[in-house]
């Protein structure tokens, strides 16, 4: 299959993302069967950034096609903002809100609410990783070093729009990517029951 090439995302590549997305939603497993809307989980987490102004995103791609992205932006209240207005709205029409006290444990009502409810970031994490970012990978592209050099291409876009610091946010379940962003420098910022932020700030020339 050789070593994947990486590029710009484009809204060409949505049909993929949205896969990859749902293949890796469970921890990095596949979410299919939690899902009654393949599309659901990616319109949160992925297809926004390759659609809206304000977002990034890029691909790996082998032979056999498309089997990783990263997706972020350098501006997340803007991007927040940007959501509000140009998202969420077609969405909710066609997602019914479950409410704010819908069963945990349905993991579709739960995306649901979050698409009525969008949980916006603490200012205090913004003041100083203002950024953030999405990434996935399909089994066959792990292992290789791809996953680093998407987030490295990330970071780079976030260094060129003027942005020194990044967050992501994990379940503390998927301790094989909590390994990987601490091996990059990534720190613990906040740590949930279910769930990690982690944060990478940079200084000066972004390394090689």
């Amino acid at each position: 299959m050789g070593t994947p090439e990486i590029r710009r995302a484009t809204a060409d590549d949505l049909d993929d993302i949205f896969s990859i997305c749902l293949l890796t939603g469970a921890s990095g497993e596949d979410a299919t069967e939690f899902y009654d809307d393949p599309r659901l989980l990616g319109n949160i987490y992925a297809a926004p950034y390759i659609v809206l102004r304000l977002g990034l995103g890029f691909v790996a791609v082998d032979s056999e096609g498309v089997v990783g992205y990263v997706v972020g932006t350098p501006f997340t209240r803007a991007f927040e903002k940007e959501c509000e207005e140009d998202w969420w709205p077609a969405l909710r029409v066609v997602n019914p809100d479950p409410g704010p006290d819908h069963d945990r444990a349905d993991w579709n009502a739960r995306l649901r609410s979050q698409i009525h409810r969008p949980p916006r970031m603490l200012g205090e994490i913004l003041s100083e990783f203002p950024a953030h970012l999405h990434i996935n990978l399909l089994p066959r592209a792990q292992g290789q070093g791809v996953g680093k050099e998407l987030i490295g291409m990330m970071l780079g876009a976030f260094h060129v729009a003027g942005v020194r610091g990044a967050h992501l946010g994990v379940a503390a379940a998927n301790t094989r990517a909590i390994g990987f962003y601490r091996r990059i420098g990534f720190t613990t910022l906040v740590e949930g029951e279910d769930s990690m932020l982690l944060g990478v700030q940079w200084t000066g020339e972004m390394e090689e």
